[in-house]
């Protein structure tokens, strides 16, 4: 992918942008170790295996998770399956990251910093469930820096840290969802769709058309909990929440009270 492609990806990448998303462009002049080119996280259309320990899902192309991931803390940003999130890195030790990553296997996690740390020094500054995700397109600038696309995987769990600096290197351990579908499973999901029709309704975010037609679409209740949370939660806290929860019903129902408290629909 040239340059020109990787920014046109990028800009259609904006469309799908997440609350935090809005927030980083008005804070982009801090100096957080990344900032977003175009901010934001959209759908990934492609779908993708996640192969580990054996466990296959026959569905769609095939990647292997590592046992082990650089990490990227970051602060306010998390990184759901499916969704796309374009960076752009400057600071040398995430460039020596990005080059670990590239020259191994085209993947890092992003983990969120606690809301209590101006900047990470230690692993105890950040959330060690996180998502791991694969660099879908990296292009390198004249002075050192990069843009990339990353696409979330899977979530995983930090087990054990191989090193802490100049980035940590983490043991992950993937997590599953419980994600058995019910009666349940399917109003909880139905009503997720309802709160997201009436955002589109009340104005509150306006999404391409492809993209707006997919979600209405969309069957996979674990699918849509996460690219609702990852779109339309603002409180990064909230987000963490919903990723680590592996219960899709679960999931599904904190999804329902953060949109119904944030869009100020209690009564939906």
């Amino acid at each position: 992918m040239t340059k020109h492609e990787l920014e046109g990806a990028m800009l259609r990448a904006s469309y799908w942008s997440s609350g935090f998303a809005c927030r980083a462009k008005l804070r982009e002049g801090e100096s957080f170790g990344f900032r977003h080119c175009v901010s934001g996280q959209v759908l990934a259309l492609a779908t993708i295996r996640i192969s580990y320990n054996n466990k296959t899902d026959p569905m769609s192309s095939s990647v292997i998770l590592p046992k082990r991931v650089p990490v990227m803390p970051l602060p306010g940003a998390l990184l759901f399956p499916h969704a796309l999130l374009p960076l752009y890195i400057f600071e040398p030790r995430y460039r020596q990251m990005l080059k670990h990553a590239l020259t191994h296997h085209r993947m890092f996690c992003v983990a969120l910093i606690k809301p209590h740390c101006a900047e990470w020094q230690s692993a105890a500054d950040f959330f060690h469930t996180a998502g791991v995700g694969l660099i879908r397109a990296c292009v390198e600038r004249d002075d050192g820096t990069s843009n990339l696309i990353l696409q979330g995987l899977e979530r995983v769990r930090f087990k054990e840290f191989e090193q802490e600096a100049p980035f940590p290197i983490a043991t992950i351990e993937p997590l599953e969802s419980d994600s058995v579908s019910s009666v349940e499973t399917e109003a909880l999901a139905t009503k997720v769709l309802e709160l997201y029709s009436n955002l589109k309704g009340n104005g509150q975010r306006q999404l391409p058309p492809k993209i707006d037609r997919y979600l209405s679409d969309l069957s996979d209740p674990e699918m849509l909990a996460d690219l609702l949370a990852s779109t339309f939660v603002s409180d990064p806290l909230r987000r963490q929440r919903v990723l680590e929860e592996l219960s899709v019903n679960d999931r599904l129902r904190l999804v329902i009270r953060y949109l119904r408290e944030e869009t100020g629909s209690a009564g939906a």
